[in-house]
């Protein structure tokens, strides 16, 4: 892999020579701008405002706009004179836990190559240290002109490197939650429960781009002379809202359960409670007749030896002649 950037990282008084690399890819199908009616390419040109002249990318500048409208110009010459540490590093500044990072902050990814023989000492000492503290480390580094905040974890044997949004760059979610009060019963959050478990667990290496494949099948049914391919037929339930939560978490759960092959029923929330509550009722009163049987016995028991004792008491006894 061709490297974007040849630095070090600097840990503490360690410097160790990197190369960075592009962690990830892009698998999208691009497409082409063209003119509809003749099949030609539409491109761009760089045009100035006040002359109209098309410029080269050799009389490209840069500048700044002001509140007001006006152009400030920033040359190279600028940039380079301002005071950039991490210009060619990638200081390490802390090392916290990966829970402590927050997943709205990721950016790219990047790998981390140690850059030579060298280099390789230094950079598996900090990848032992890292898996050994179950830490991660958090680091400033420059890239395309701008400091940037990173976090280096261990990917298998490999130093990654994941570039994180500044927190002032990340939005207070204001005006996103639903205004109006919910209220969420039991039975539907048992029913939820029912269809996350069913839908279980995923191998995330299986799952790929359903529509990048069916656009590659179009593009190339259309490049062997085809007419691409034939449009779905319309579903019969379309996307709105939701009236039935109920029936639609049972369905949802029946549906996972069939698409694993497992039995499709599904368990009445609402009787499982009921039966639930009428177990304890049904104990009760079985344990209530038993003890009045066990007391009818016992009373019956007491009675039978009474009248024995009587019957003995009253027989006379024979004299002898």
């Amino acid at each position: 892999m061709r490297s974007i950037w040849n630095g070090a990282i600097s840990f503490g008084l360690v410097s160790i020579p990197i190369k960075l690399v592009n962690a990830t890819e892009s698998r999208s199908v691009s497409f082409r701008q063209i003119h509809a009616a003749d099949g030609g390419r539409i491109r761009y040109r760089k045009v100035c405002e006040l002359d109209g002249e098309e410029v080269t990318q050799a009389e490209i500048g840069k500048a700044y706009e002001d509140a007001d409208g006006t152009m400030i110009p920033i040359t190279d010459e600028d940039l380079a004179a301002l005071p950039l540490p991490t210009a060619k590093t990638i200081e390490i500044v802390a090392f916290v836990p990966a829970a402590d990072i927050d997943p709205l902050q990721m950016d790219a990814a990047y790998y981390l190559s140690a850059n030579g023989v060298p280099a390789a000492k230094p950079y598996t000492l900090l990848r032992e240290a890292l898996k050994r503290s179950d830490k991660v480390a958090v680091a400033k580094y420059a890239l395309r002109g701008r400091e940037r905040l990173g976090m280096l974890r261990v990917v298998d044997d490999v130093i990654a490197m994941h570039g994180l949004l500044w927190p002032d760059e990340i939005r207070a979610p204001e005006g996103v939650a639903p205004e109006t009060p919910v209220t969420v019963r039991d039975a539907e959050l048992d029913l939820a429960d029912a269809l996350m478990a069913t839908l279980g667990e995923v191998d995330l290496s299986t799952l790929h781009d359903d529509y990048r494949e069916a656009v590659e099948e179009m593009i190339a049914a259309k490049a062997a002379g085809g007419a691409g391919v034939a449009p779905p037929e319309p579903g019969g339930e379309g996307g709105g809202q939701v009236i039935d939560l109920m029936a639609a978490l049972e369905k949802s759960v029946r549906e996972a359960k069939e698409a694993r092959g497992e039995p499709a029923e599904v368990t009445d929330i609402k009787a499982k409670k009921a039966t639930a509550k009428k177990a304890p009722a049904a104990k009760k009163a079985a344990a209530k007749k038993t003890t009045a049987a066990k007391k009818t016995t016992a009373t019956t028991k007491k009675t039978a030896a009474a009248k024995k004792t009587t019957t003995k008491k009253a027989t006379p006894k024979k004299r002898t002649a």
